[in-house]
């Protein structure tokens, strides 16, 4: 194909998307999917039509982790790294499919057909191990399939070619409560808060107590309150589906299969605090289900759900559009998002201001989490009192749990909240646990002897990952895991978090690799707590958590890791923290710990 029809294929797409600028992720995801990769001239084309840097432009497509400015083969391969994708095999399997197709992990093939490489997670650990080729989703492989995988990509057949069963996909629905029991009609929670009118309706989701079920459980009548409340009319609803904490699929399959919940979920909070715009952020490992919520938006807009007067409502205009992410795992903190959302990198800012006050384009902006969009439709059908009428005082209604790991049967399982974490465990078939990680990595270890706690948000919060190891899991593995799944995600901004866990990797394989020594377990205890109290973000302060967990539950397991040697070759953490230490002046290394990696480095 000519440059000059390279060059029209991209100014199409930038018409498309009104030469906005920040619609530059959206522009540089199509244009990939258009070019297999992005080309540094398209780069350059890119940034004189929308009249901004070059530096920026680049600077966005090499933060996203799916984006590429480097040629990468036609049939790009992404392994789940996840602990639990592991745990089944994905490693072994990988290994067996560079070998079978002859490339080096995260390399091109020398015919350019094929890259193999990692990614995080992909959001299946019911059904893994998982693989995405060129963002199409395979689940459940084993040997037969990668075999049979190899012979395609050998024959270069395309994917739209390749047996239809590799790409199905099952909610693994184990226990139903009242979300997922629940006829719906769609219209009908619209319907009766439109009833209600927009004050007494917000009344009703204030006296539902409804909290957020992305992680933070921040109160959401407060929440729209406040965006209401805010200066400026053009008010915006983000519905947040970047479902990128490992162990967590449950919004992967409210998306999947109760779509029309969640888009009125987002429409009943439009109603609430009169918003007129709307956004699905949806992260680009479920590409897979683009198509799909396009056609149910596309339906709703028919049946006059969306749009223009939705409800006969003179005035009440509410629209939703999908913008795909692009494999960043920050991303999913609101603000991240936000930012995002706007074209740009995924750098948390800093707040004040929140987003109900400047969120998109600096308007007042409500992000919730699927699940919690998809209650609001409870609360418009049963009322606030009665869907608080379940659960806990402070944690009321049901919770989604993604339950996987060493059990007989993975899976989404919905409960009342305070479920014990036991009951949980009999349930879903784990007679075996030493350990549930509860909320994904940035969440909490728990030993048997908690396992009588309750998931709520006075016991045990969680977004939903409910990850389950049994006797012959290594928990210091399953801690390594997480810490470089951390700092591989880390966007860089900050200091403590960007070089600190960066530092706590390298310390946890110096244990791995046999160098430790006792003196590094307190250089770690030293390194999480920089890393909790100076860090930029939540992804920083809660990079530690595994490893603290670790050392407080199971530290026997690290202490067998401890070398009795006084060499200890490799990178010296000791020896960066007190150089740290040295250039500060005091015990807060922070500031200064990029001068103390170049020096050890």
């Amino acid at each position: 194909m000519s440059d000059s029809a390279c060059a029209a294929r991209v100014e199409s797409v930038i018409l498309r998307h009104g030469m906005r600028p920040e619609a530059l992720l959206q522009i540089l995801v199509e244009v990939q999917a258009s070019e297999n990769w992005i080309p540094p001239d398209m780069l350059t084309l890119i940034a004189a039509r929308l009249g901004v840097p070059r530096s920026r432009v680049e600077g966005v497509a090499g933060f996203y982790s799916f984006l590429h400015t480097r040629p990468v083969g036609r049939y790009r391969i992404l392994f789940s790294d996840n602990i639990i994708d592991q745990m089944l095999g994905a490693r072994e399997l990988m290994a067996l499919m560079c070998s079978k197709l002859i490339v080096e992990p995260g390399r091109l093939s020398e015919d350019a057909l094929v890259s193999i490489d990692t990614t995080s997670c992909t959001g299946m650990g019911d059904q893994g191990p998982a693989v995405l080729v060129n963002g199409r989703a395979i689940t459940r492989l084993d040997h037969q399939r990668v075999n049979e995988i190899c012979e395609l990509v050998r024959q270069q057949r395309p994917l739209d070619a390749w047996p239809r069963h590799y790409f199905e996909i099952k909610d693994n629905i184990q226990r139903r409560d009242d979300l997922l029991h629940g006829a719906f009609t769609p219209g009908e929670a619209l319907a009766r808060a439109i009833a209600l009118g927009r004050e007494a309706w917000l009344g009703e989701v204030k006296a539902a107590n409804l909290r957020g079920h992305g992680g933070a459980g921040f109160t959401t009548g407060v929440k729209w309150q406040a965006c209401r409340d805010a200066p400026g009319a053009r008010k915006v609803i983000v519905c947040n589906a970047d479902e990128g904490e490992p162990g967590t699929f449950k919004d992967r399959v409210l998306l999947a299969s109760y779509a029309d919940q969640v888009i009125e979920g987002m429409t009943l909070a439009a109603y609430a605090v009169g918003a007129q715009e709307g956004f699905i952020y949806l992260r680009g490992e479920y590409r897979h289900l683009l198509d799909h919520l396009r056609a149910v938006i596309d339906r709703r807009r028919h049946q006059g759900l969306l749009g223009s007067d939705i409800g006969g409502v003179p005035g009440f205009d509410f629209d939703v559009l999908i913008h795909l992410g692009a494999g960043a795992y920050v991303c999913g903190e609101e603000t991240a998002l936000i930012e995002s959302l706007e074209g740009k990198r995924g750098t948390p800012r800093i707040r004040p201001p929140f987003p109900v006050v400047e969120g998109y384009l600096r308007r007042p902006t409500v992000v919730n989490n699927v699940e919690t969009l998809a209650k609001c439709c409870l609360i418009a059908q049963q009322g606030g009192a009665a869907f608080a009428h379940t659960g806990t005082a402070q944690s009321t209604g049901t919770k989604l749990l993604s339950v996987s790991g060493d059990c007989a049967r993975p899976g989404v399982y919905e409960y009342p909240f305070g479920v014990t974490i036991e009951q949980v465990l009999e349930d879903a078939g784990a007679s075996d646990a030493q350990a549930v990680q509860i909320g994904g990595a940035a969440g909490i270890t728990v030993a048997p002897y908690e396992f009588r706690r309750r998931i709520a948000f006075e016991d045990v919060p969680t977004a939903g990952a409910f990850m389950i190891f049994d006797s012959t899991r290594d928990m210091f593995e399953v801690a390594r895991n997480f810490v470089h799944f951390f700092a591989h995600e880390s966007c860089g901004f900050c200091t403590p978090c960007r070089v600190g866990t960066t530092l706590l990797c390298k310390a946890l394989d110096k244990l791995a690799n046999g160098y430790g020594s006792a003196a590094d377990l307190t250089e770690i205890d030293d390194l999480d707590r920089l890393l909790k109290n100076a860090s930029h973000c939540g992804l920083g302060s809660a990079a530690p958590n595994p490893v603290l967990d670790g050392l407080n539950k199971f530290r026997p397991v690290y202490e067998r890791r401890i070398a009795h040697a006084d060499f200890t070759p490799g990178f010296d953490l000791d020896g960066a923290l007190a150089r740290a230490r040295l250039m500060t002046g005091r015990d807060d290394p922070g500031a200064h710990l990029d001068n103390a990696m170049e020096d050890e480095a």
